[in-house]
């Protein structure tokens, strides 16, 4: 694992270098500047950083407000300061709300991309009494200064997590992080096919995530997907269950399928995984044409049909690829 020496440093907004304003917190732009004094008041860190450049996507936005569009100028960014700009390693400073889904996008939009990538943020922002921001960002470029192996990353509280298995735990604590005790299992993809590698266009795609809960509705469930859904995130009780024994429900989940809808299944249990042959329940819901996340985060499972989706991939090919293990967000 090589050292980063010359990195791109992202600014997405975010928490971290959020001011004040009369309606409270808000993200603003200028943090080039506030970084480069905050490492010239510590010269002792001189010699464990690498050298850095600094690029913000504008305007600086709050993470809640993230979207698809968002996460292709981030992937987009990311590989023009690589390719153009000669940089081997990249951080991107982003919001928490939504770091640990912009993580799991970007994990699988640089499929491929030979330096690493690392996301932080902060729960305070940089000045705020007790902030985390300047030990974040400074940990996360000593990280890469250090070597840190090819593909997405999150950097937090001091801890390095694989970017498609993370996800945000709290609020209250500034360890807010934290990759879940997840089942995973599934065969590793040969390689990466052509179509998914780093530098193929990406288009944003019409995605829904639906949690199964007692009472739940076929007509509800037809609503959603007689829009323009492309793909559906079906998030199961325990290990793939659902209520089987609606038979208007099953239905509609068939009907989408024949129309082309892909069709994804994750387990709701913080450590569960999706294995539709244990309960009869699970393998009726299966005969729908869902196909199984394993042991997938929501983050994970969504980024990944994001990507896949985006591509272009016709739904066999985009199930085909969503059940293999492409990054490590299915296997150790």
């Amino acid at each position: 694992m090589p050292a980063s020496r010359n990195i791109l440093v992202l600014y997405t907004g975010g928490t971290i270098g959020m001011q004040q304003s009369a309606e409270g917190l808000m993200p603003a732009s200028g943090f080039a500047s506030r970084l480069r004094e905050q490492q010239d008041q510590q010269p002792q860190l001189q010699l464990q950083l690498p050298d850095w450049q600094f690029r913000e996507l504008l305007p600086p936005i709050d993470s809640a407000n993230m979207n698809q569009a968002n996460w292709l100028a981030i992937a987009e960014a990311i590989r023009a300061g690589v390719e153009q700009d000669g940089c081997d390693g990249v951080l991107v400073l982003h919001g928490t709300d939504t770091l640990a889904y912009s993580a799991a996008a970007l994990s699988f939009l640089l499929l491929g991309l030979d330096v690493p990538v690392l996301l932080t943020g902060a729960m305070l922002p940089a000045g705020a009494p007790g902030s985390d921001a300047w030990s974040n960002l400074f940990g996360a470029m000593q990280t890469l200064h250090t070597g840190v192996e090819p593909g997405v990353h999150l950097y937090f509280s001091g801890q390095l997590m694989h970017g498609a298995r993370a996800s945000k735990r709290g609020t209250a604590t500034l360890d807010a992080f934290a990759v879940q005790p997840r089942q995973r299992h599934g065969q590793r993809a040969p390689n990466i096919p052509a179509a998914l590698d780093y530098r193929q266009p990406r288009r944003p795609v019409s995605l829904a995530v639906l949690p199964l809960y007692p009472g739940i509705q076929a007509a509800q469930v037809r609503a959603m997907l007689t829009s323009d859904v492309q793909g559906l995130l079906l998030e199961c009780y325990g290990s793939g269950t659902g209520p089987a024994d609606d038979a208007e429900l099953l239905a509609a989940l068939k009907q989408a399928h024949e129309r082309g809808v892909v069709l994804a299944a994750i387990s709701q249990c913080p450590q569960g995984h999706v294995e539709f042959g244990i309960y009869a329940a699970g393998s009726k819901l299966a005969t729908t044409g869902l196909v199984s996340g394993g042991g997938m985060t929501r983050e994970a499972a969504l980024g990944k049909l994001f990507s896949l989706l985006g591509t272009g991939l016709s739904q066999k090919e985009v199930e085909h690829w969503f059940a293999l293990d492409l990054c490590g967000e299915r296997a150790d």
